[in-house]
């Protein structure tokens, strides 16, 4: 059998969830591509993938054997263009996930220049403050802040901020502004209900650490919610440090308690589990890496 053809075969239909999308995409007949599967399953013994009313799924074997055949499937295509002398390509299409406020105020800003170098690529953003799943979106790089989940996901660490305490300047004349981190209970918070942490957030000054609860007048599962409720003068909110670069700039947010210090955030590059960063995800990342080397956020 054509080893590395059934290897190709498998992951698109990994990647689609389906035999009949995959066998459209590939330019196959339906029958051909479930026999390719079949000898596959044959060759290493294992089931790959299960059936059920709700669709198609892969096994355990199947989940192990999609990671190294990513794996192999790039390190072949890489050796095949070395051998020919073939620049990596340029083209085509970019699927990049992100949150809407971090491409909002950093990257979609700066994207003129990067498609000016690029001039054959199109960029397709899905901005969404949660975190979409890679592989069900066809996304082939993303942009997450904070802890990353144990996924099995491919990431590097791009950059990093600190986590401040906000309110609009108005709200701190009104209700006075809190000089010890146990007064933020005293005040109404703005949540993001995504973020990690919750209500509950640990400070750190001298040696010493406290962990103070919030009391949440307000939870909002997007960024842009969150700035506006601050901006509002709803209350405080623990945030970060880049969510308000602008505002804290130009004084219509203050930053309170910044004697203490809080767990840093990290930024990170994901890519779907077991992946290496494809020629145009690889541009893309270190893209983004040229535009946080412009801010405080990028790794020094």
């Amino acid at each position: 059998m054509d080893l590395i053809g059934a290897m190709r075969t498998f992951v698109r239909v990994y990647e689609t969830g389906s035999f009949s999308m995959a066998a459209r995409s590939l330019g196959l007949g339906q029958p051909t591509l479930s026999k390719s599967i079949a000898q596959l399953e044959e060759r290493l013994a294992a089931k790959l993938f299960l059936r059920s009313t709700r669709g198609l799924a892969p096994t355990g074997a199947g989940e192990t054997f999609y990671r190294h055949a990513v794996r192999t499937l790039n390190e072949a295509d890489a050796a095949l263009k070395a051998m020919h002398g073939e620049p990596e390509a340029m083209t085509g299409k970019l699927r990049v996930g992100g949150t809407v406020t971090f491409m909002r105020q950093y990257i979609i800003p700066q994207l003129p220049g990067f498609l000016d170098r690029q001039p054959g690529l199109e960029i397709e953003l899905l901005l969404d403050d949660g975190n979409v799943g890679l592989i069900e979106e066809g996304v082939e790089v993303a942009f997450r802040m904070g802890k990353l989940p144990s996924s099995g996901l491919t990431a590097r660490r791009i950059g990093q901020c600190r986590r401040v305490v906000v309110a609009a300047p108005d709200y701190l004349r009104r209700r006075g502004t809190p000089g010890l981190p146990e007064e933020l209970a005293d005040h109404p918070s703005i949540v993001f209900s995504r973020a990690e942490g919750g209500d509950a957030f640990s400070f750190h000054k001298d040696g010493s650490s406290r962990r103070v609860m919030l009391k949440p007048r307000l939870r909002v599962s997007a960024l842009e919610g969150v700035r506006a409720a601050v901006l509002s003068g709803l209350g405080v909110a623990v945030a970060a440090e880049w969510i308000f670069a602008e505002e804290l700039a130009s004084g219509q947010v203050c930053a309170v308690l910044e004697d203490w210090d809080m767990p840093r955030l990290d930024l990170w590059a994901v890519l779907p589990g077991g992946r290496h960063a494809g020629p145009k995800a690889r541009a893309f990342i270190a893209f983004v890496e040229e535009q946080l080397a412009k801010t405080p956020f990028g790794l020094r």
